[in-house]
Protein backbone atom coordinates (compact mmCIF):
# COMPACT_ATOMS: atom_id res chain seq x y z
CA UNK A 1 0.00 0.00 0.00
CA UNK A 2 1.66 3.30 -0.72
CA UNK A 3 2.23 6.29 1.64
CA UNK A 4 1.33 9.93 1.13
CA UNK A 5 2.86 12.52 2.54
CA UNK A 6 0.65 14.39 5.41
CA UNK A 7 1.26 18.10 6.46
CA UNK A 8 1.38 18.25 10.13
CA UNK A 9 2.82 22.22 10.81
CA UNK A 10 3.75 24.31 9.19
CA UNK A 11 6.06 28.06 10.60
CA UNK A 12 6.97 30.64 8.25
CA UNK A 13 9.36 31.97 10.42
CA UNK A 14 12.86 29.72 12.38
CA UNK A 15 15.99 30.49 12.80
CA UNK A 16 19.20 27.95 12.69
CA UNK A 17 22.00 28.07 14.32
CA UNK A 18 25.55 26.13 14.45
CA UNK A 19 25.70 24.49 17.81
CA UNK A 20 29.00 23.85 20.01
CA UNK A 21 29.22 19.77 20.73
CA UNK A 22 27.82 18.75 23.78
CA UNK A 23 30.12 19.96 27.22
CA UNK A 24 28.00 17.48 29.40
CA UNK A 25 25.38 14.96 30.42
CA UNK A 26 23.35 17.97 31.20
CA UNK A 27 21.50 18.99 28.19
CA UNK A 28 22.25 21.68 25.67
CA UNK A 29 21.94 25.47 26.69
CA UNK A 30 20.46 27.86 23.67
CA UNK A 31 22.45 30.72 25.71
CA UNK A 32 25.69 28.96 24.66
CA UNK A 33 24.40 30.09 21.12
CA UNK A 34 24.66 33.15 19.06
CA UNK A 35 21.14 34.06 19.18
CA UNK A 36 20.86 37.03 17.56
CA UNK A 37 23.02 36.09 15.19
CA UNK A 38 21.50 33.12 13.17
CA UNK A 39 23.07 31.12 10.58
CA UNK A 40 20.22 30.53 8.09
CA UNK A 41 16.38 31.62 8.67
CA UNK A 42 13.96 30.26 6.34
CA UNK A 43 10.14 28.50 7.44
CA UNK A 44 9.76 25.18 9.04
CA UNK A 45 7.41 22.28 7.94
CA UNK A 46 6.27 19.50 10.05
CA UNK A 47 5.14 16.09 7.54
CA UNK A 48 4.85 12.79 8.29
CA UNK A 49 4.98 9.50 5.87
CA UNK A 50 3.85 6.21 7.71
CA UNK A 51 4.54 6.51 11.21
CA UNK A 52 7.72 8.65 10.22
CA UNK A 53 7.61 12.17 10.70
CA UNK A 54 10.33 14.63 9.12
CA UNK A 55 11.15 18.24 10.02
CA UNK A 56 11.72 20.15 6.82
CA UNK A 57 13.42 23.80 6.91
CA UNK A 58 12.91 25.44 3.43
CA UNK A 59 13.23 28.52 1.35
CA UNK A 60 10.53 30.82 2.18
CA UNK A 61 10.36 32.17 -1.05
CA UNK A 62 10.96 29.14 -3.43
CA UNK A 63 10.31 26.17 -1.37
CA UNK A 64 13.98 24.48 -1.67
CA UNK A 65 15.09 22.35 0.63
CA UNK A 66 17.71 23.28 3.33
CA UNK A 67 17.69 20.74 5.34
CA UNK A 68 15.23 17.80 7.04
CA UNK A 69 15.37 16.01 10.08
CA UNK A 70 13.69 12.65 10.20
CA UNK A 71 11.69 11.69 13.59
CA UNK A 72 11.25 8.34 14.17
CA UNK A 73 10.15 8.74 18.19
CA UNK A 74 9.47 11.22 20.15
CA UNK A 75 10.96 12.38 22.52
CA UNK A 76 14.18 11.15 21.22
CA UNK A 77 17.51 11.76 19.91
CA UNK A 78 16.29 13.02 16.88
CA UNK A 79 14.46 16.11 18.44
CA UNK A 80 15.31 17.23 21.91
CA UNK A 81 14.74 20.85 24.00
CA UNK A 82 17.02 22.73 25.51
CA UNK A 83 17.86 23.29 29.13
CA UNK A 84 16.97 27.01 29.33
CA UNK A 85 14.03 27.86 27.36
CA UNK A 86 10.98 26.39 25.71
CA UNK A 87 11.74 28.34 22.52
CA UNK A 88 14.83 26.24 21.09
CA UNK A 89 15.35 22.96 20.14
CA UNK A 90 18.40 20.83 19.05
CA UNK A 91 17.48 18.55 16.34
CA UNK A 92 19.21 15.92 14.05
CA UNK A 93 19.41 16.66 10.34
CA UNK A 94 20.76 13.99 7.66
CA UNK A 95 21.40 13.94 4.34
CA UNK A 96 20.57 11.27 1.70
CA UNK A 97 23.95 9.78 1.90
CA UNK A 98 23.82 8.90 5.42
CA UNK A 99 25.42 12.10 7.15
CA UNK A 100 23.82 13.47 9.95
CA UNK A 101 24.61 16.94 12.15
CA UNK A 102 22.98 18.12 15.14
CA UNK A 103 22.08 22.11 14.85
CA UNK A 104 20.05 24.32 17.01
CA UNK A 105 16.72 25.66 15.75
CA UNK A 106 14.26 28.79 17.73
CA UNK A 107 11.17 30.03 17.20
CA UNK A 108 10.15 33.72 17.72
CA UNK A 109 6.99 33.37 19.27
CA UNK A 110 6.13 30.87 22.29
CA UNK A 111 3.40 29.71 20.72
CA UNK A 112 5.15 28.43 17.38
CA UNK A 113 7.01 26.90 19.87
CA UNK A 114 4.13 25.02 21.59
CA UNK A 115 2.58 24.34 18.18
CA UNK A 116 5.74 22.52 16.89
CA UNK A 117 5.91 20.66 20.27
CA UNK A 118 2.39 19.48 19.73
CA UNK A 119 2.61 18.36 16.18
CA UNK A 120 5.26 15.75 17.00
CA UNK A 121 3.23 14.39 20.49
CA UNK A 122 -0.02 14.21 18.51
CA UNK A 123 1.51 12.50 15.32
CA UNK A 124 3.55 9.61 17.94
CA UNK A 125 0.48 9.32 20.10
CA UNK A 126 -1.54 8.36 16.81
CA UNK A 127 1.87 5.85 15.97
CA UNK A 128 1.44 4.29 19.61
CA UNK A 129 -2.52 4.17 19.01
CA UNK A 130 -2.42 2.32 16.00
CA UNK A 131 0.01 -0.16 16.68
CA UNK A 132 -2.09 -1.23 19.77
CA UNK A 133 -4.89 -1.49 17.30
CA UNK A 134 -3.10 -3.72 14.95
CA UNK A 135 -1.90 -5.78 17.92
CA UNK A 136 -5.50 -6.36 19.44
CA UNK A 137 -6.40 -7.62 16.24
CA UNK A 138 -3.62 -9.71 15.59
CA UNK A 139 -5.17 -11.30 19.18
CA UNK A 140 -8.32 -11.83 18.30
CA UNK A 141 -7.30 -13.45 14.43
CA UNK A 142 -5.25 -15.75 16.38
CA UNK A 143 -8.17 -16.92 18.89
CA UNK A 144 -10.88 -17.41 16.25
CA UNK A 145 -8.51 -19.99 14.63
CA UNK A 146 -9.72 -23.04 15.98
CA UNK A 147 -7.77 -26.06 16.40
CA UNK A 148 -10.58 -28.96 15.60
CA UNK A 149 -8.11 -32.26 15.70
CA UNK A 150 -8.39 -34.73 18.10
CA UNK A 151 -5.55 -34.62 20.76
CA UNK A 152 -4.21 -38.66 21.54
CA UNK A 153 -6.17 -40.12 23.73
CA UNK A 154 -9.37 -37.82 23.31
CA UNK A 155 -12.62 -39.77 21.92
CA UNK A 156 -16.13 -37.95 20.96
CA UNK A 157 -19.77 -39.63 20.71
CA UNK A 158 -21.76 -38.92 18.72
CA UNK A 159 -25.61 -39.46 18.43
CA UNK A 160 -28.42 -39.55 16.54
CA UNK A 161 -32.10 -39.59 17.61
CA UNK A 162 -35.46 -40.25 15.36
CA UNK A 163 -33.44 -42.33 12.91
CA UNK A 164 -36.32 -43.59 10.39
CA UNK A 165 -36.50 -46.98 9.54
CA UNK A 166 -34.96 -48.30 6.12
CA UNK A 167 -37.18 -48.99 3.06
CA UNK A 168 -36.95 -52.36 1.99
CA UNK A 169 -36.10 -54.07 5.28
CA UNK A 170 -37.35 -57.88 4.96
CA UNK A 171 -40.71 -58.33 5.95
CA UNK A 172 -41.61 -61.67 7.48
CA UNK A 173 -42.80 -64.70 5.74
CA UNK A 174 -46.95 -65.13 5.22
CA UNK A 175 -48.07 -68.16 6.53
CA UNK A 176 -49.60 -70.84 4.56
CA UNK A 177 -52.89 -70.87 3.06
CA UNK A 178 -55.39 -72.60 5.01
CA UNK A 179 -53.92 -71.80 8.30
CA UNK A 180 -52.60 -75.08 9.16
CA UNK A 181 -49.02 -73.89 9.40
CA UNK A 182 -47.48 -77.10 7.44
CA UNK A 183 -44.36 -77.29 6.55
CA UNK A 184 -42.85 -78.66 3.32
CA UNK A 185 -41.76 -82.63 3.71
CA UNK A 186 -38.00 -82.73 4.73
CA UNK A 187 -35.05 -83.81 2.33
CA UNK A 188 -34.56 -87.59 2.00
CA UNK A 189 -38.12 -88.28 0.69
CA UNK A 190 -39.59 -89.38 4.20
CA UNK A 191 -43.23 -88.07 4.78
CA UNK A 192 -43.57 -86.49 7.75
CA UNK A 193 -46.26 -88.28 10.27
CA UNK A 194 -49.31 -85.92 9.81
CA UNK A 195 -50.65 -83.97 12.89
CA UNK A 196 -53.17 -85.30 15.21
CA UNK A 197 -56.59 -85.53 14.05
CA UNK A 198 -55.71 -85.41 10.23
CA UNK A 199 -55.98 -89.13 8.25
CA UNK A 200 -53.65 -88.74 5.17
CA UNK A 201 -54.90 -90.78 1.91
CA UNK A 202 -53.37 -94.48 2.17
CA UNK A 203 -51.65 -93.89 -1.07
CA UNK A 204 -49.27 -91.84 0.40
CA UNK A 205 -48.54 -94.23 3.32
CA UNK A 206 -48.65 -97.66 1.52
CA UNK A 207 -45.10 -99.12 0.77
CA UNK A 208 -44.21 -100.92 -2.53
CA UNK A 209 -44.77 -105.06 -2.25
CA UNK A 210 -42.03 -107.29 -1.12
CA UNK A 211 -39.84 -108.46 -3.62
CA UNK A 212 -39.61 -112.28 -4.27
CA UNK A 213 -36.76 -114.42 -3.66
CA UNK A 214 -36.66 -115.30 -7.84
CA UNK A 215 -36.18 -111.93 -8.47
CA UNK A 216 -33.51 -111.07 -6.02
CA UNK A 217 -31.52 -114.45 -6.92
CA UNK A 218 -31.00 -114.94 -3.51
CA UNK A 219 -31.74 -118.80 -2.27
CA UNK A 220 -33.43 -119.03 1.39
CA UNK A 221 -31.38 -121.26 3.32
CA UNK A 222 -34.38 -122.95 4.65
CA UNK A 223 -35.41 -124.08 1.16
CA UNK A 224 -35.59 -127.88 0.37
Amino acid sequence: EAEYESILCVKPEISVYRIPPRSSNRGYRASDWKLDQPDWTGRLRITSKGKVAFIKLEDKVSGELFAQAPIDQFPGIAVETVTDSSRYFVIRIQDGNGRSAFIGIGFSDRGDAFDFNVSLQDHFKWVKQESEISKEGQNVENSLKLDLGLKEGQTFKLSIGNMKKKEGASKPRPQASGGLGLLPPPPGGKIATPPVGISAPLTQISSDPPLKAAETGITSQFSS
